[in-house]
């Protein structure tokens, strides 16, 4: 939950947002890279049509390709029973080449181009075939079941421009335009790690008092959704100078860093500190819940987050503050946080509010204070 007032030394969360999205600047190198890799991959550069699409005008459906000028000459408009000789065929991929005289027409095949001669597909639900003459039961509207050329794309169209995210449906409208490469940022590097003496890895054996380290998973599995290229420094134990190397190896390699834990005010939470002499902190300490002990600097060569020890915590504070600024540093446009008003069917409490519901639990709690 997000607070909506803080106190004088909280930071607000749009306050927060703001001042980690103007601190940071956007990826300029690029590549250019095959179609094939650039699922989730930021444009640098538009990509622009270099045909139409349809290519040619084409049918819309199986049928029969006729000319209503010559339809209208001999019957009346919507006339019943109307015949026409089929002197050929046309095929997605193989055109009818030969010409359509009046009182003729072409088989044609959803996808098949439309010789000039025809202004019109008549649906073959609406054809009786005996041999090669075909009776009308409804005459169809002028251009009814063409697509025309560059209908849904012309050629020097701008399908996305640069900053667009690519998905893959985007992948495939640009092979079908025949596209196969495209220029993209350069993806982030970004360096993640824990702290605490507590934590150990997975598949290690728990001592009393020990947990293991979640949150470097979590981060990362984020982070991946993000495409960004990921350096895993492990748990680094709460030691200042094993958090000043880790820090001092990070900025050399990573964009980024990412640190859980090691930012609250406990005497062993060093990150601070560390912080302090290597770079500069741009703030510490946000209005929100969970997630206040959260903490943005500036190192010699990347930018640096702090995330709160706690799972949930660390988590929110990603996806509110960190996950944003990425994807500005990435050289996406801004993606927006959605915000949501909801009403609660029951009351709020945490376990000190009720814990002091009553006159004896306060007081039992004054004489251990």
């Amino acid at each position: 939950m997000l607070d909506s007032c803080s106190a004088p030394s909280l930071l607000p969360v749009n306050d927060a947002l703001a001042k980690l999205q103007s601190a940071v600047q956007s990826v300029t190198s690029t590549i250019k890279i095959n179609i094939d890799d650039s699922d989730g991959r930021i444009l640098s550069e538009d990509v622009v049509a270099t045909v139409n699409v349809p290519p040619v005008n084409n049918s819309a459906m199986d049928g029969y390709a006729v000319n209503l000028v010559d339809l209208s000459s001999d019957k009346p408009k919507h006339s019943s029973n109307i015949n026409l000789v089929v002197v050929g065929a046309a095929m997605a991929g193989k055109p009818y080449t030969g010409r359509i005289n009046k009182g003729e027409c072409i088989r044609i095949m959803t996808g098949a181009p439309v010789p000039t001669e025809c202004n019109a597909v008549v649906m073959q639900e609406n054809v009786v075939r005996q041999d090669d003459v075909i009776t009308l039961s409804k005459v169809p509207v002028l251009h009814g079941n063409i697509r025309f050329c560059g209908e849904d794309i012309k050629t020097g169209e701008t399908l996305f421009s640069a900053r667009h995210k690519i998905r893959s449906v985007d992948i495939g409208m640009m092979a079908s335009l025949g596209i196969a490469n495209v220029t993209v940022f350069q993806p982030l590097t970004v360096a993640v790690f824990s702290t605490g003496d507590e934590l150990k890895l997975l598949g290690e054996t728990l001592n009393v008092g020990d947990i293991y380290d979640s949150n470097r998973q979590t981060i990362k599995a984020m982070l991946k959704r993000l495409n960004v290229d990921v350096i895993d420094l492990g748990v680094i134990p709460d030691n200042v100078e094993a958090i000043k190397n880790a820090f001092i190896k990070a900025d050399q390699d990573a964009d980024a860093i990412i640190s859980s834990g090691g930012v609250s005010v406990g005497d062993a939470d060093f990150t601070k500190d560390v912080l302090s002499e290597i770079g500069d902190i741009n703030f510490w300490k946000v209005a929100m819940k969970p997630g206040k002990p959260f903490a943005f600097g500036l190192l010699p060569n990347s930018v640096f987050f702090g995330l709160p020890g706690n799972p949930v915590s660390a988590t929110v504070t990603f996806d509110i503050l960190v996950a944003p600024t990425i994807i500005k540093m990435m050289g996406a446009l801004p993606t927006p946080n959605m915000e949501l008003t909801a009403t609660t069917l029951t009351a709020l409490k945490n376990a000190l509010a009720e814990l002091t519901s009553n006159a004896e639990s306060r007081q039992l709690i004054n004489k251990v204070n």
